[in-house]
């Protein structure tokens, strides 16, 4: 595999080089999607392709899961007529640690459902870049946000509050019913899905609920997911939570990012007086919370890492004893077609949540499932459906593999290593985001959502591996150097070209040449005297 590695590598940096060149004094002139003419925001209507509601009909839709893709999805599709029948095993506000940075190319698809409103009144904070830190030193990287309306930017928040008002704005739609209760499985008829069997809260009996069309988005943790996909899950790190008060950020609405030993530490602000803390630690054990061991392990090995401003906060925080940890999980999306149910969510893909870009892709997802099932009228025809819903998987490619791709390969160049081809790739990687321009405003898009392209991503991140090589030669080679130069190209491509093995070569860079991408809508789902009308 390593020649494959090497040759990859060679195209990726001459492209690179290519690109840096084109690109010098060029500023790509992005237009917002989301102005009118005047540069005001657009809000959905949702009206233009609407099917009328029918109250007190059997649903179309099953959607199991009430998280960001559940609650968000049961607004979508209710908002164009459906009627959708939501089954969340608890509606109480959920208490997480992760999904609580929202990056501006989320929010503008946040915009494009109609749900901006969900970050009103619960004391989000406006986010626009990142402090980079290493050490000792510090580089504030901005979203490239001068083409975008002023309201555009990242959002931060307790996760909960943001998941509420979101269920609260998909229940007020006549036609979508909350429910609170557990799936237990999915009801199968000769291969095809028929809705789920279900216990309602309080009670031992089982349920079912029938649809034409069962939308399984339960998370991470999802016990439907095994008949609907290949479930590969990768662990390669847990989250340790904490939360810091009666503190500022070093960097007013910015994350900030530490490239600590061995793993990365961040900040952010989830309100206008708290402040999120994530400790990265590898692998899938961490000490003891309950015995002590964990506060230990923060107090003598991540607490002298931790910014000044922000260190007596940081120990006050362990002193509290509100500790938490989660387990980073990355899964591709390998989904098996089947009729009458397909996976969203973290149920089918996830990724590591260092770029936060998970809900930047659930958001994302929605559109084009928002998008594909418009057209169709009814969605009786299980078999008809299922094969035109495989182009979902393709369309929503390019978006979702670019911030999976980013995000698994960002979290290894910024872990600590003793190899020294890797600790140059990092110290390359701060030292090139630091130079600004358009050396921070690429990265700095692709990691927003606001352009996540996959050809940028490789540009940028080979571009930084010729960076580095460029470091270690100039202003004399020496044979050391030049084998460090080599181990790092070849170390760059090993990082990156397997995650984008996994995510799929042709559908992430050549979507069109998928049969799936030219999938058109089923004639027999078509109502055409309705058809009209729209």
């Amino acid at each position: 595999m390593d020649y494959l590695y090497t040759t990859g590598a060679v195209i990726a940096s001459l492209l690179s080089i290519v690109f840096l060149y084109t690109s010098r004094g060029k500023r790509k002139n992005v237009k917002a999607s989301m102005k009118t003419q005047n540069g005001k925001l657009l809000k959905s209507s949702g009206n233009g392709m609407c099917l009328p509601a029918k109250m007190g009909a059997s649903p179309d839709i099953v959607i199991v899961g009430a998280g960001v893709v559940g609650s968000a999805l049961a607004y979508t599709l209710g908002k164009d007529g459906r009627q959708v029948h939501v089954i969340e095993r608890d509606l109480t506000e959920p208490d997480r640690i992760v999904g609580e940075l929202l990056q501006p190319g989320g929010y503008l698809r946040l915009i494009e459902l109609g749900l901006e409103d969900c970050v009103n009144e619960i004391d989000a904070q406006r986010v626009f870049g990142y402090a980079l830190y290493k050490d000792g030193k510090s580089s504030k990287l901005p979203y490239p946000l001068e083409n975008f309306h002023p309201d555009v930017a990242g959002r931060s928040f307790h996760h909960g509050r943001f998941i509420q008002r979101m269920r609260d704005k998909a229940a007020s739609l006549p036609n979508v019913r909350l429910e609170q209760g557990t799936v237990t499985s999915l009801l199968e008829e000769k291969g095809t899905v028929k809705g789920v069997q279900y216990k309602s809260k309080g009670s031992d009996q089982e349920l079912t609920a029938h649809a034409p069309l069962t939308i399984v988005c339960d998370g991470c943790y999802s016990n439907l997911r095994r008949s609907l996909c290949d479930a590969k899950v990768d662990i390669p790190s847990c989250f340790v939570g904490l939360v810091l008060e009666n503190c500022q950020l070093p960097y007013a609405n910015h994350g900030h990012v530490i490239l600590a030993d061995p793993s990365p530490i961040l900040f952010y602000p989830i309100s206008s007086t708290e402040i999120r803390c994530l400790v990265d630690v590898p692998g899938q054990k961490v000490p003891s919370i309950s015995s002590g061991d964990m506060a230990h392990y923060l107090k003598t090995k991540v607490a002298s890492q931790v910014p000044l401003e922000l260190h007596a906060a940081f120990l006050a925080a362990i002193d509290n004893g509100n500790i938490k940890a989660m387990l980073n999980r990355s899964m591709p999306a390998a989904p098996h077609p089947t009729p009458g149910a397909f996976l969203m969510g973290d149920a089918v893909n996830m990724r590591h949540p260092l770029t936060g870009g998970g809900m930047t892709v659930a958001l994302s997802d929605i559109v084009v499932v928002r998008d594909l099932l418009r057209p169709l009228d009814n969605l009786n025809d299980a078999s008809a459906l299922c094969k035109y819903l495989e182009s979902f998987y393709t369309l929503r490619k390019p978006v979702s593999s670019t911030i999976n791709t980013l995000a698994g390969a960002l979290y290894k160049v910024f872990c600590a290593s003793p190899d020294p081809a890797r600790k140059e790739m990092r110290e390359a990687c701060f030292d090139y985001l630091s130079l600004g321009g358009m050396f921070s405003n690429g990265p700095l898009a692709l990691l927003s959502g606001l352009n996540p392209h996959p050809l940028s991503l490789i540009l940028h991140f080979f571009a930084v591996a010729i960076y580095a090589v460029g470091r270690l030669l100039l202003p004399f080679p020496s044979p050391k150097r030049m084998w460090i130069g080599a181990r790092l190209i070849l170390g760059a491509s090993g990082i990156i070209f397997p995650i984008i093995s996994a995510e799929g070569v042709r559908q992430m860079f050549f979507p069109v040449m998928v049969p799936s991408y030219h999938r058109a809508p089923p004639v027999n789902l078509h109502d055409f005297d309705n058809k009209a009308i729209r």
